[in-house]
Parts: structure tokens; C-alpha cells; sequence
């Protein structure tokens, strides 16, 4: 028969948790919870209104577009995101906008209607959202055939930029300028639906002036230099010539010989070739650089960044004439005399009669 087993007193005693450590415990558990709840409250209360239907829930359906203009401020973008149905309660868009304190900016943005407040501004923030119209104006176009280009891309109507083009004081250009032929930039820009046909027309002014200033030229030269250079804008063909064009000019100028431009004529007469008439050449219009000695009144048309350098910096020589022999390569011949410029004239006239159907 085996030895009966006793317990101590000791192991008999039940293992207890002090009343001050579970309270410590308690106490601990209870602040991590309102810690998380805390920081996780504007979530906790958007599942909460989206139950109750205060929020849309879910992933949205029809896609619609929202304008952020310049100086929205989150009361602008609660509203608009309310009446485009992207989200159902201004106080609780608001709220959320306050709650995330995200950087807006300026555009359209595509977003789907009927989501939360807090996807809403996710849409909002994140750049592949935002639409716009990129556009290319290449160098040597006039002012109307800009206008049209940024109106197709824009949707916003042509007579809109031609009335905003008139206010010149608005622009901040030299007050000899007579338009603003010469001033609007030609580059890629992107515009988003938040830009007016003013706004749009003072981006591409802004960046005339930036290059001016880039390439040093004192305000008070500014028009001059424009002018000249438009005229060498659609004088040259070829990018080494757009410097030996400037020479001719500032040569013709230095001995007051009129500069007879053709592309000046042109201009003048609201024509659109080269080719210009007799009466054409006759016309007592400012522009006509055949009529009036020096420079036109004003640009003909838009500047690039290399018809401005050459402007400024020409090439050395001694030449007077020049005429394009081969309209189709664009090979140009310069001449000192008379005489050889019409031996080159002849040339020209030559290419013409072997290329009836060339337009240009």
C-alpha cells in the first residue's frame, strides 16, 4: 500500500492578480484602445455614416469631372464635390478635407460620383487624375492660327482669345507693340479647364519675356529685337541661315536700304505665301518693308528661341541680298552685289517654272 500524498499549505493557495497591477493593466489596455481609436477616428465615423447613409459607400459608377480653380479653398471643393455628386454631405466632405489638410491644386480631374469623402480627395490628390490639353504651337505662326489651334484643344471659343488679345495693357508688353503678334511663345504647353483664353494668352506672354530676359535683352529693346526677329522667323529655311538673314537685315538697315521683305508684305496684306504682287509690294501698309524703310511697326509672327538668338547674334559678312533657290530643300543663296543676286533670282525663277504645283 503506497504513501498517502500531502499538499503544503502553500500549494494550496490559489494564484491571485494584486488589485493594483489589473487596474495598471486595465488602465493600459484602455489607452492603447482610445489611442487607436483616436487617431483612427475620422475612419471609425466614416464607416459609421456610411452605415447609416450619410456617405456614399463602395467604388462609385459614373465618372464625372471636377474643377479646382486658382484660390479654391475647402469650402469651394466641398461644395463642388457635392453638386457633382461625387459625394453626398458637405459637412462630412468638408470635415474630411480639414481632417486629411491635403495640397490641392489647380485642374480637372476625372473622378467616379457617388464615393466616400475620404476616396474623393485620394482622387484629388493624385496627378494621374488630372486632365489636360496638351498643345504644340510650332515657331512662325500668326497670332489667328494660334488662336485656332488653342481653341481646338481647349474647347474654348477662337473669339474668345480674339477679344481677350485686345486688352494689351492687361499683358504688360511695350507700349509700341500693336498686338500681340510676336509675344505668345511657340512651345508645348498643357492647359487644364481652369484656364480662360486671358489666362492662357498671359502664360504663353510670360514665357516671351522669360526668354528675353534669358537672353539678356533690356526691356526697352525688347519690341525691336521681336520684330527682327520674326521677320528672320519665316525668312530662313535653314537653321545655319537664320544668322546670315539677320547680317542682311542689320547690313540693309546700317545703309538705310529697305529691308523688302517679302514674308513684311505678306503680312501686310493679310496674304499667305511668299509670293507676293506688285501691288502687294506697293501697298503703304506699316508693314510693308518694300514702302517704308527699317524695321515693320511690329512682329509678324510668333518668335522661336533661335530666331531670337539670331537676332542677337548674327553672323559675320558682307551680304545684301538673299532668295531661297530651292523652295523644297530650303537652300538659300546670299549675294554681296546686285548682280549676283539676281544671277541667284534667275535660279529661283528656274525651280519655280520645274515646280508648277509648289505652294508655299
Amino acid at each position: 500500500m503506497s504513501e498517502p500524498q500531502y499538499l503544503s499549505r502553500r500549494d494550496l493557495r490559489k494564484p491571485r492578480i494584486r488589485p493594483l497591477r489589473l487596474l495598471s493593466l486595465i488602465a493600459v489596455v484602455a489607452l492603447v484602445l482610445g489611442s487607436l481609436a483616436f487617431m483612427n477616428r475620422v475612419a471609425v465615423r466614416g464607416v459609421y455614416e456610411q452605415i447609416t447613409g450619410a456617405e456614399y459607400s463602395g467604388e462609385g459608377s459614373t465618372l464625372v469631372n471636377v474643377i479646382i480653380s486658382r484660390g479654391d479653398v475647402g469650402t469651394d471643393i466641398a461644395r463642388k464635390l457635392v453638386e457633382a455628386d461625387v459625394t453626398k454631405n458637405y459637412d462630412i466632405t468638408l470635415r474630411s478635407i480639414y481632417s486629411a489638410n491635403p495640397t490641392f491644386f489647380p485642374g480637372t480631374y476625372k473622378l467616379p460620383s457617388q464615393i466616400p469623402s475620404t476616396k474623393a480627395i485620394e482622387y484629388l490628390i493624385d496627378p494621374k487624375n488630372k486632365m489636360t490639353n496638351r498643345i504644340t504651337i510650332r515657331e512662325g505662326l500668326r497670332n489667328s492660327s494660334v488662336f485656332e489651334l488653342l481653341s481646338t484643344s481647349t474647347g474654348i471659343p477662337v473669339d474668345s482669345f480674339v477679344e481677350a488679345a485686345q486688352d494689351l495693357k492687361t499683358f504688360g508688353i511695350p507700349k509700341a507693340a500693336p498686338s500681340l503678334e510676336g509675344y505668345l511663345f511657340p512651345a508645348t504647353y498643357e492647359f487644364d479647364a481652369s484656364y480662360t483664353a486671358q489666362g492662357i494668352l498671359k502664360v504663353l506672354v510670360e514665357r516671351t519675356k522669360e526668354q528675353l530676359v534669358v537672353d539678356g535683352v533690356a526691356k526697352k529693346d525688347w519690341h525691336k529685337v521681336l520684330t527682327l526677329a520674326s521677320v528672320i522667323q519665316r525668312e530662313a529655311r535653314q537653321e545655319q541661315d537664320f544668322y546670315k538673314v539677320s547680317r542682311v537685315f542689320l547690313n540693309r538697315m546700317k545703309i538705310n536700304m529697305p529691308l523688302q521683305s517679302d514674308a513684311t508684305v505678306s503680312y501686310g496684306v493679310n496674304g499667305n505665301t511668299f509670293q507676293t504682287s506688285a501691288a502687294d509690294r506697293a501697298d503703304p501698309n506699316l508693314y510693308n518693308t518694300y514702302v517704308h524703310t527699317g524695321l515693320p511697326i511690329g512682329p509678324i509672327s510668333g518668335v522661336g528661341a533661335l530666331a531670337l538668338d539670331a537676332a542677337l547674334n548674327p553672323a559675320e559678312g558682307n551680304w545684301l541680298y538673299f532668295v531661297s533657290v530651292n523652295l523644297k530643300t530650303g537652300e538659300t543663296v546670299f549675294s554681296d552685289t546686285f548682280a549676283q543676286h539676281e544671277e541667284a533670282v534667275r535660279v529661283w525663277i528656274r525651280w519655280l517654272k520645274e515646280n508648277p504645283d509648289w505652294n508655299d
